[in-house]
């Protein structure tokens, strides 16, 4: 974030990925969504974007490459920015992501910071993209499921940025790679609160809880679960797999926003077509720095 006047400050991120779907311009879709989600987390709407690229040397690779690239473009166009330039490299790997740009006024800015005891927590996008794509890489994933986790990862994040911002927002983080509880614990560290996750309320995409109970949690969130478990305290009774999803870490992932209220937020999401937007828990005050779990 750079202010550039009183009004006006732009925002600058980079992010790339390596597949997770095996339909190359659905892959560049939903690398472009993951990118510009760093955008729309701070509530600043999308300019310009730079490709970056890097794929193996094999000339098989171009029309796979060419199909990366026209689904960036989808959702670059999808959100009103330009595309005016970008960088390529020959890798072992096929990787694609963007550099993007947007800009923001200073005063209307989201951050992690400013959530307070009593605001409700609000997810607009269900978990479990991280076990879907371990469980579409092995060939498991009922096409159905892997459908809606696509879908999931292609939607752009504009809506509900331009509504939290709208709602007033106290706090607004989006779910990527750190799992919901990961960046939960980022707006808490920020703001010097604490919170309570009622398991049940969050929402799951289809199949996300049976793939997980059949070990299809992957290693990196297996990783954010033992990193993070000081952090946490989990109800005895909650289902051990429900809880594990917690942890899932995410691919162009939902909006984790803290608000007064709740339940309105929901309702305009609602209305303005956010459909899987959900009230997932709360801030408190005590413990800081710390997410309680009940069911």
């Amino acid at each position: 974030m750079y202010r550039l006047t009183p009004d006006l400050a732009i925002v600058q991120s980079v992010d790339l990925l390596t597949p997770i779907v095996d339909d190359p311009r659905t892959f560049g879709q939903i690398a472009a969504a993951n990118a510009l989600s760093d955008l729309y987390v701070l509530g600043a709407q999308p300019r310009t974007a730079l490709n970056v690229l890097a794929l193996p040397g094999d000339d098989a690779y171009r029309d796979v490459a060419r199909e990366v690239l026209l689904g960036g473009s989808d959702k670059l166009a999808e959100a009103g920015a330009s595309l005016i330039g970008g960088h390529t490299i020959e890798d072992p790997e096929l990787k694609y992501g963007l550099c993007v740009t947007g800009t923001v006024h200073p005063a209307r800015m989201l951050t992690h910071t400013g959530a307070r005891p009593g605001d409700g927590l609000v997810l607009t996008k269900p978990l479990g993209t991280g076990v879907l794509a371990t469980a579409i890489k092995g060939g498991l994933a009922a096409p159905e499921h892997a459908a809606a986790a696509a879908a999931s990862m292609t939607t752009l994040n504009a809506v509900a940025s331009r509504v939290a911002v709208a709602a007033g927002a106290h706090a607004c983080t989006d779910v990527t790679g750190f799992g919901l509880v990961g960046h939960l614990l980022e707006i808490l560290r920020a703001s010097g609160v604490g919170a309570v996750i009622e398991a049940r309320r969050v929402p799951l995409l289809p199949g996300a809880l049976d793939y997980c109970g059949m070990g299809m949690l992957p290693g990196g969130s297996a990783r954010l679960k033992d990193t993070y478990a000081c952090k946490v305290d989990v109800a005895a009774s909650l289902d051990e797999v429900l809880a594990d999803l917690l942890f899932d870490a995410q691919t162009s992932g939902g909006l984790l926003v803290a608000a007064a209220d709740p339940e309105a937020l929901v309702a305009e999401l609602h209305a303005q077509g956010v459909s899987t937007a959900a009230s997932i828990g709360r801030i408190v005050a005590e413990p800081q720095v710390r997410v309680t779990v009940v069911e």
